[in-house]
């Protein structure tokens, strides 16, 4: 009998995620016949309702960040979210993306020895991040300056009720979502916690874009605080431990 109910988490996992990606094609594909809301309703339904379900799919695949062969399954994704891409199929393109993103997260982690690497990555990424999209020499302010079809290729899209039109996350903002998830399941940190965490630092980020009116804001700034803020205590008794042990637990 436990040899047969073993595998029902992982059974009721991919249930659920084949029910995420279903309900966000769904939508994917009918966003633009739904109603037209105003300005702050849309940001609070992307950052209540379509952010939650997006990220969802990292939280279903979590179990899999320590499976084998995590790389040539994002490269496998990636080669299907290209020809989704060629072939004009925006929804599957979407989907394929995110989940290849946050695959490469997870195989990506593998190089990290410590947390304290973990940590000091989410202490410079923002930097790097703010650079890129305020600095003109940045190259996140030339393609959106420049090369808005650049923009949609190497971004996620948050489809907008009612519009022909979407909000973006880029590339590397799934991949530090997935990364930073993937580390609290790891080394033991608050998973749950760190999950509504980073999902909020995303909410966040897009309100105050639409606040300021700017056309975009670095994403990951506020990541990087959604993955420490929660965890602060147990980084620094983890970091503070690393010269005495490995840090790894």
């Amino acid at each position: 009998m436990e040899g047969v109910q073993a595998p029902r988490p992982l059974v009721g996992r991919a249930a659920a995620l084949l029910g995420v990606l279903g309900a966000l094609a769904l939508y994917g594909a009918f966003h633009d016949r739904l109603w037209d809301a105003s300005t702050w309703w849309e940001v609070a339904f992307i950052a209540c309702v379509l952010m939650p379900m997006s990220f969802a799919v990292d939280w279903l695949l979590l179990p899999m960040r320590t499976a084998r062969r995590l790389l040539p399954a994002a490269l496998a994704l990636a080669v299907l979210t290209m020809l989704f891409h060629f072939a004009g199929w925006t929804t599957p393109e979407n989907l394929a993306k995110l989940c290849a993103v946050t695959l490469f997260g997870f195989w990506f982690l593998g190089y990290f020895e410590t947390v304290s690497w973990v940590v000091l990555v989410a202490l410079i990424i923002p930097w790097v991040d703010a650079f890129s999209v305020f600095s003109h020499r940045g190259p996140t302010h030339k393609i959106v300056a420049n090369h808005q079809y650049v923009l949609t290729v190497l971004s996620y899209a948050f489809p907008l009720t009612g519009e022909n039109n979407a909000a973006y996350l880029g590339v590397p903002d799934l991949l530090f979502f997935a990364l930073f998830l993937a580390a609290a399941a790891r080394f033991e940190l608050r998973v749950g916690w760190t999950w509504v965490a980073l999902v909020a630092s995303f909410g966040v980020t897009i309100a105050l874009t639409v606040e300021l009116e700017l056309a975009g804001l670095p994403a990951l700034p506020l990541l990087s605080v959604g993955f420490l803020a929660p965890n602060a205590d147990l980084l620094w008794a983890k970091v503070r431990a690393a010269p005495h042990g490995d840090a790894r637990s």
